[in-house]
């Protein structure tokens, strides 16, 4: 099989297959250097080769878990295979970022269908939303991760609605709709709260929603321009040349940070390196234990333009489910949840910050988290479904500020 890829809306080259289990992309003879499909692979005449798997930046945005699954019945009769190869052709037209990909032969068309995020948010749907939104957006939902996930399109409902004569009308994917499974109940209130704290402390967010049955939270793309664009978009699997099986390999010190300032513009470097810092004692105190490789990345308009990081994205209190959870990279060696000390150790020894300055980063992230432990605790007397992983959390935030924000 040989796929087309685009990059912003522009024929890049072919990907195929190299080998048994292998696979190589070449650039199209006329490529320019700012339609490169990703910062870590140039236009050059030479083809960039796998001999295992898909290159990272085409493995980016394959569906996993529930998803995965559901193409995989609906799709592995009819291509006789179902490799990841197949599952790029059949999710490539929408996908997160700015690359697509298509039949060798076939033209660009982005056209998702519609849904009101106001009718997800609001109707009670039983426990069915999800198969129902699966049925009409699996095709279209060229995301990653394990929670089930799908892309939607409702532009009117995109971006701040004060701005929302500034913006283009938007043919392609506007939000992500995230679920829970019963392994994981209340993940969508878990993870809003979480996106609160992280709100609260300073950090940048994409606008999200929770809906009224906390069965979905609804998040607007930030990788989504006001003019109808896309964003590129880069994890950290794709800037350490790592597969997603890969994602819980490496330290934060070495395969976020020290990667990020390899890659970030010059201007980028040191507010992005305060807001890895913000993260990292952020997933602490909130006890989030997958804040892998996947779950950090970088933002660009062009591909040669300036590089910055990307917003805050899937945080979750794992403990809630996990007791035992630990951190997802290794931090000074170790996956152990840091000590205030430590923190104020990583962030001094890589120049982020004085002491004095991100000592007061931490107490502003124990004071934005605790703000926030008092919403969820009024959320709980009004949402008894949620009572007893609110609960959950509550305890495991209160350690986490005692021990990883306070010196």
């Amino acid at each position: 099989m040989t796929i087309k890829v685009w990059a912003d809306g522009t024929s890049a080259g072919l990907l195929g297959t190299n080998g048994p289990r292998g696979a190589a992309f070449a650039y199209a003879p006329e490529a320019r250097p700012s339609e490169a499909v990703s910062l870590t692979m140039p236009v050059r005449l030479a083809s960039w080769d796998s001999d295992f798997g898909l290159p990272p930046i085409f493995e980016m945005n394959l569906p996993e878990g529930v998803l995965r699954d559901r193409l995989r019945m609906a799709f592995a009769k009819a291509t006789g295979t179902f490799d990841d190869l197949d599952l790029l052709a059949i999710v490539g037209r929408s996908q997160v970022g700015r690359l697509r990909y298509t039949n060798e032969f076939a033209e660009l068309d982005q056209l998702v269908p519609f849904q009101s995020v106001d009718e997800l948010l609001a109707s009670r749907w039983d426990g069915n939303l999800f198969q129902y939104l699966l049925e009409k957006f699996a095709l279209y939902s060229g995301v990653s991760g394990v929670q089930p996930k799908l892309l939607i399109r409702d532009d009117e409902a995109w971006g701040e609605p004060a701005k929302a004569s500034e913006r283009a009308s938007v043919q392609g994917a506007t939000h992500i709709v995230k679920f829970w499974e019963d392994q994981y109940p209340q993940l969508a209130a878990n993870e809003f709260f979480c996106l609160r704290a992280a709100e609260n402390c300073g950090l940048v967010v994409p606008r999200y929603r929770l809906s009224d049955d906390a069965r979905a939270l609804v998040i607007d793309r930030f990788d989504l321009r006001a003019d109808g664009r896309y964003r590129g978009l880069e994890d950290f699997c794709v800037l350490n040349a790592r597969r997603t099986t890969d994602k819980y390999l490496g330290s934060y010190e070495t395969a976020v940070l020290k990667r990020f300032r390899e890659f970030a513009s010059p201007g980028q470097v040191a507010s992005g390196s305060e807001a890895i810092f913000r993260m990292l004692a952020l997933n602490a105190a909130v006890r989030n234990g997958d804040a892998h490789l996947k779950n950090f990345g970088v933002l660009y308009d062009y591909v040669d333009g300036e590089v910055a990081l990307a917003p805050v994205y899937d945080v979750v209190t794992t403990t809630a489910y996990i007791r035992a959870d630990q951190m997802a990279l290794t931090l000074g060696g170790t996956t152990r949840w840091p000590t205030a000390k430590q923190l104020l150790a990583f962030g001094t020894s890589r120049q982020i910050g004085s002491p004095s300055a991100l000592k007061a980063m931490l107490e502003l992230i124990a004071d934005g988290v605790s703000e926030v432990m008092a919403e969820m605790r009024a959320y709980i007397k009004t949402h008894p479904d949620f009572r007893e992983i609110g609960t959950r959390m509550l305890g495991q935030w209160e350690e986490g500020i005692s021990t990883s924000l306070m010196s």
